[in-house]
């Protein structure tokens, strides 16, 4: 192959990967538009576990902003939170289709599954959050509330639209990151960076650092970060298994 030739697939791939991103881009600003007329109802949907949690409490509770755009934000920021978590398995699919071509059978098989399992871990961490984590995080906060009797006026939450919102969103994000983790060390696995007898070696380091991680991705709460780390120490444990299920797989198609 010629300099010419080389450079002519260089800019054929580059313009593949143009347009797989361009592809993404309207595709994710589409659902942030449509996104945007139910941002009410999205936010509503993001408020309930706190509204669920609040109900029974006998008091007049309210959600607070202190800005004029504070709302408005707000809703931008639903509405392209939402966008974003809906797109995601359509831009693995257009990341999968540009770089399927160049891999082998055998590189498809092995690569597929992660595509689709990365979409599922997600979820089910912000499932965690919203089902789990957040319910009990907001009984923990509220319990910090006071009447009076001891502190001469009472201690009352009054949220404020903008931060509830970055706390559910953030701690979303970092539960369907941190699920990422048997991937990442499956995949670490088949190039052989890591093996299942240096993950078991290392598995007190490992809860160490999944403690401190919890400690900085979560709020300083002790039941979010608790949430975080129990979850995360499971999947650590499966995904030795299924490192060695990897190995056995390796042996068995080296002695075939």
């Amino acid at each position: 192959m010629n300099r010419d030739e080389k450079e002519g697939g260089f800019i054929s791939h580059l313009t593949e990967l143009r347009k797989r991103l361009i592809h993404s881009f309207i595709f994710l600003i589409i659902f942030f538009v449509a996104c945007y007329f139910f941002a009410e109802y999205l936010y509503g949907f993001l408020v309930e576990p706190y509204a669920n949690a609040v109900k029974n409490d006998g008091s007049d509770r309210r959600l607070i902003f202190t800005a004029l755009q504070e709302t408005f934000l707000t809703y931008l920021k639903v509405s392209f939170f939402t966008a974003f978590f809906v797109t995601c398995p359509f831009i693995l699919m257009q990341i999968w289709k540009f770089i399927a071509p160049g891999l082998y059978k055998h590189e498809k098989t092995a690569i597929l599954p992660y595509l689709i399992l990365t979409p599922i871990l997600f979820f089910l961490g912000g499932m965690l959050v919203y089902y789990l984590i957040m319910p009990l995080a907001i009984k923990f906060f509220l319990s910090f509330e006071s009447s009076g009797l001891s502190t001469n006026l009472p201690i009352q939450l009054e949220a404020k639209v903008n931060e509830y919102l970055s706390l559910v969103m953030k701690l979303i994000f970092a539960f369907g990151i941190s699920f990422q983790l048997p991937v990442v060390l499956s995949l670490l696995a088949r190039v052989g960076v890591v093996d299942s007898d240096f993950l078991k070696k290392r598995r007190k380091y490992v809860v160490v650092i999944i403690f401190a991680a919890a400690a900085l991705l979560t709020p300083p709460d002790p039941v979010t970060q608790i949430g975080l780390a129990i979850p995360l120490l499971i999947l650590y444990e499966l995904s030795i298994l299924s490192v060695k299920f990897i190995e056995n797989k390796k042996l068995k198609d080296s002695d075939a």
